[in-house]
């Protein structure tokens, strides 16, 4: 049974990362003309600030060092964090994303955007946005039913939160 060089990584480094309070979320490595470059992708359900960044990142690459996973030659490690319109593949990518706007691919063919509101075992609660001015309706989606899950970026979103909050503040006043 042959291993890639991404699996013999992610044996060598997730336990690290974790150690680190973190989730290893995705091992790359990839050629470009003659450079070599390893990224690695980590996260947690608090998010991963710089500093966090930073200590993992010299923590793998002093592993690294001490070690032969990347062959001979040189090559760039590269750790980051997910972007901003992440791909959900794990439950835990769910869980992060509760109150987040996702587009859904979903397995019986279509698409559907809608705020997750709540997630479990089985599946994810969703509101789906009102069309012309209709109120937001529920919906159950099951993970069987998701072929692709990707975070939309909001750029305009009212904060329920802070509106709460200021309106308090306007009937204290």
């Amino acid at each position: 049974m042959s291993t890639t060089q991404s699996e013999r990584l992610r044996e060598l480094l997730e336990p690290l990362v974790s150690s680190q309070g973190l989730d290893l979320e995705e091992i790359a490595v990839d050629s470009i003309g003659r450079k070599r470059v390893l990224r690695v992708v980590v996260d947690s359900d608090h998010g991963a600030d710089l500093d966090a960044v930073a200590d993992v990142s010299r923590a793998l690459s002093a592993k690294l060092d001490e070690t032969d996973a990347m062959g001979e030659g040189e090559y760039t490690l590269e750790v980051g964090t997910p972007g901003a319109e992440r791909l959900l593949k794990e439950h835990r990518h769910y869980v992060r994303a509760l109150d987040r706007l996702v587009k859904f691919q979903l397995a019986e063919g279509g698409e559907l955007v809608a705020r997750i509101t709540g997630v479990d075992d089985e599946g994810v609660d969703l509101e789906v946005p009102g069309v012309k001015g209709r109120r937001p309706t529920s919906r159950r989606l099951a993970f069987s039913g998701i072929d692709k899950a990707r975070v939309q970026v909001e750029f305009n979103r009212k904060d329920s939160d802070k509106s709460e909050q200021s309106d308090q503040k306007e009937e204290e006043a």
